[in-house]
């Protein structure tokens, strides 16, 4: 079937007690066995709940994935990943990771013996130098947050299998509509639920999509012993949120590039990230293994005056963390969601007091346009 049939129905089938259209929210922590060892697939809402078992075939499917495991955070899905590996194992990640990331790689795991180097993926020379004997992960996210750079996922897959390295792709900018990292060849899929998926910033979530029994077996036990699932009303919602996503995604898309088009000659703007711009460096590759551009863009005020100053005056866009929902979002990475880099590290990766970053929503494009041009005024 097709995408937006996929989204609608896998996972979502009329209930067959009822013949609800709805998949029910099962708000339960137990359930009643027949007899000692004999239940109807679940015994303990920890280990499997329906809600959360209906969105988790949904989301393998729409990724092209065989499983998918939920969780109760984006974070919470990349550290369960993480636990699959054990002390003195090593990690090449992409430089320009969300903040969030950069903090558990270096403030949490980095306690437990990982070890880990921060590469520019989108040179696979610079990756291939940064592998080592003890190289047992290889972690992207592409396009970057917040400076959009895009890695080749074929020649990042092509390099982790080479040394038996599973490569995982964080493809919460993209979506399943716009890129599937798993056909190109990657072994684990991360999404953070929160944004594109559930696109409403009324729920918290991550998820876990893989082909390998093996890889999905470890990752439910892991899901199952540390308990950090996704809830099934969040489950519900972002049920709820996939069913429009193949409608949402083409207006993210649209409006994104007419914002890219709009900021790239602007006089009080010095550069714009945005893989759909002829100007970056990796738009023929985006082209490729892209069906859109996306929503999600940066662009460069000079200074951390100039940027608060356009900040202070956004009225349509709303200055907020997070980012995917359909409202547009507007954020300053360096105080905001990459605060936990260091100063100096944010500098070398192209995190500068000037960044803006926007989150395009589905809101009338002309509206967005006009509260820019007017904020860009004051700076």
């Amino acid at each position: 079937m097709g995408f937006s049939t996929d989204a609608i129905h896998v996972g979502q089938e009329p209930d067959p007690s009822t013949g609800a259209v709805v998949a029910p929210i099962y708000q339960t922590s137990t359930y009643v066995q027949e007899e000692m060892g004999k239940h109807k697939g679940y015994e303990y809402a920890r280990s499997a709940n329906p809600t959360r078992s209906a969105l988790e075939r949904n989301l393998a499917r729409l990724e092209g994935g065989e499983r998918a495991l939920a969780f109760a955070s984006g974070m919470a899905a990349i550290n369960a990943v993480m636990t699959l590996l054990k002390s003195g194992d090593h990690v090449i990640c992409s430089h320009a990771v969300y903040g969030g990331v950069y903090r558990l790689f270096t403030k949490v795991l980095l306690r437990f013996g990982l070890e880990f180097s921060f590469v520019d993926t989108t040179s696979a020379a610079e990756v291939e130098k940064a592998f080592k004997k003890n190289t047992r992960l290889l972690y992207i996210e592409t396009p970057t947050n917040p400076t959009m750079a895009v890695s080749d996922l074929r020649e990042m897959s092509r390099l982790a299998r080479a040394r038996g390295v599973p490569l995982v792709v964080d493809n919460t900018f993209m979506s399943p509509y716009l890129q599937r990292p798993l056909e190109f060849g990657a072994d684990m899929v991360v999404h953070s639920t929160t944004k594109f998926l559930n696109g409403h910033s009324d729920s918290i979530g991550g998820a876990v999509i893989l082909n390998r029994q093996e890889d999905y077996d470890r990752l439910y036990f892991i899901q199952k012993s540390a308990g950090a699932i996704l809830g099934p009303f969040d489950c519900w919602l972002v049920l709820r949120g996939v069913k429009t996503l193949a409608v949402r995604m083409p207006q993210h898309d649209k409006n994104g590039r007419a914002i890219a088009a709009f900021l790239e000659p602007h006089r009080k703007v010095q550069r714009v990230f945005y893989p759909g711009l002829k100007s970056h460096p990796q738009h023929e590759l985006a082209k490729k293994q892209m069906k859109g551009f996306g929503a999600m863009l940066s662009f460069e005020l000079g200074s951390l005056g100039a940027a608060q100053r356009m900040l202070r005056q956004v009225k349509v866009c709303s200055l907020g963390e997070s980012l995917g929902g359909v409202e547009t979002l507007i954020s300053h990475p360096a105080t905001m969601t990459h605060a936990s880099v260091p100063p100096e590290e944010r500098q070398k990766i192209g995190i500068t007091d000037g960044l803006v970053r926007i989150s395009v929503g589905i809101e009338d494009v002309e509206d967005l346009i006009a509260d820019l041009d007017r904020a860009l005024t004051h700076v």
